[in-house]
């Protein structure tokens, strides 16, 4: 059990059966009565965030929350599905659930899944991917109009920013972190 003195920002806990996890946190001790401990938290599963002010004394459950290593195996319609390595067991997630990972998921991508009561509710993907560029304007020798970059459409369907010297069919080096080029991979 947690009490109010533990909360703190990025703290996970359980609330009406839900996951929250705290995003905001102000501690205030008026001239008189008990300190009060404002809270902003994001709910895990939907999203929604919920402003709340408790007293000395409360006690919060904590979230029963679980990573579990997992591969992504295919989109269907809006949903994607992982498979658990450990014993194959199939997980749906849905697009919002999914969030910006989606923009690097490609088959047998190896993911970190999070969990909530056996139910998959996020999904964190490596800190970089190799993806294959499909889509980008040509690169005309010679050009020297200033321009350093040019946008360029990868097999998920992911527009980003690449150096002029990118063409299609090559592979690059995605940091999923900022969704930003990082380089072309050789060979």
């Amino acid at each position: 059990m947690y009490t109010v003195a533990d909360l703190k920002k990025g703290l996970k806990l359980t609330l009406d059966g839900a996951p929250y996890i705290v995003i905001a946190f102000d501690f205030t001790k008026p001239g008189k009565g008990q300190a009060l401990y404002r809270t902003k938290m994001r709910n895990m599963i939907n999203g929604t965030i919920l402003d709340r002010t408790y007293r000395s004394g409360e006690t919060f459950e904590p979230a029963s929350l679980e990573d579990r290593k997992m591969q992504f195996l295919y989109k269907e319609e809006d949903h994607f599905v992982f498979m658990d390595n450990q014993n194959f067991e199939q997980y749906h997630m849905s697009e919002d659930a999914v969030g910006d990972a989606k923009n690097y998921l490609i088959d047998n991508l190896p993911v970190d899944v999070l969990l909530f009561s056996e139910k998959a509710i996020g999904v964190d993907v490596p800190n970089f991917v190799n993806l294959r560029v499909v889509q980008t304007d040509p690169w005309a020798k010679g050009d020297t109009s200033g321009s350093d970059s040019k946008p360029a459409t990868v097999e998920t369907g992911y527009t980003l920013r690449v150096p002029p010297f990118i063409e299609e069919g090559e592979l690059i080096v995605i940091d999923t972190r900022t969704g930003e080029y990082s380089t072309r991979v050789k060979g």
